[in-house]
């Protein structure tokens, strides 16, 4: 049976990409064959090429041009595109050509805390202004909009007391990212809602 080829986009470290690469090694199903990275210094190149998994650099006007996009993907075998951390919109030429096969990850629970801007530590300082008792990941279908993708599933965490926006994300939010991710990513490819 064919293996479907997922290409992760990430623009940054790149942990959740380290995950997803370790999860699907050896998979029977899935494999990671592709990093992209708009960004040139993006620690995610060096760690996906130590997992051995092909990378590329693509500057932004590249990146927002999506018929060059789909033009990679397609000339990469792509099926499945999964978004760890890549912090541009995706072009709907790219949507239209993986109806349904393009996968998010946002650091809160959305609607909350999505849209332009809402990235990163952004996300992580707004819910601690904003003394919010709860706060999460949510996974989601990618549209042409920032962050209003069909939700496949959400996390929670509490927000207590003595949180800073850096502890929220290092020792709450990213063991949710790393320990649920992968999975749903994978029953999503598994069982496409578009089949």
């Amino acid at each position: 049976m064919k293996k479907m080829k997922v290409a992760l986009f990430a623009s940054g470290t790149g942990s959740n990409a380290v995950k997803l690469i370790e999860y699907f090694k050896g998979h029977d199903r899935i494999e990671v064959a592709l990093v992209l990275s708009n960004n040139l210094n993006a620690k995610v190149l060096t760690s996906s090429d130590a997992l051995g998994v092909r990378n590329m650099y693509r500057d932004n006007s590249f990146v927002a041009d999506g018929n060059a996009l789909t033009s990679l993907m397609e000339e990469n075998e792509i099926d499945w595109i999964v978004l760890a951390g890549y912090l541009r919109l995706i072009p709907e030429t790219l949507i239209e050509a993986y109806p349904g096969r393009i996968i998010n990850l946002h650091p809160a629970l959305l609607p909350k805390y999505g849209g332009k801007g809402m990235y990163g530590h952004h996300v992580h300082e707004a819910v601690i202004a904003n003394k919010e008792k709860e706060s999460g990941i949510t996974i989601h279908m990618v549209n042409a909009r920032f962050d209003e993708g069909m939700i496949l599933a959400q996390f929670h965490c509490p927000v207590e007391a003595g949180d800073t926006p850096e502890s929220l994300y290092s020792e709450k939010i990213q063991y949710l990212e790393h320990n649920f991710f992968p999975v749903v990513v994978e029953k999503t490819i598994l069982n496409p809602l578009y089949a």
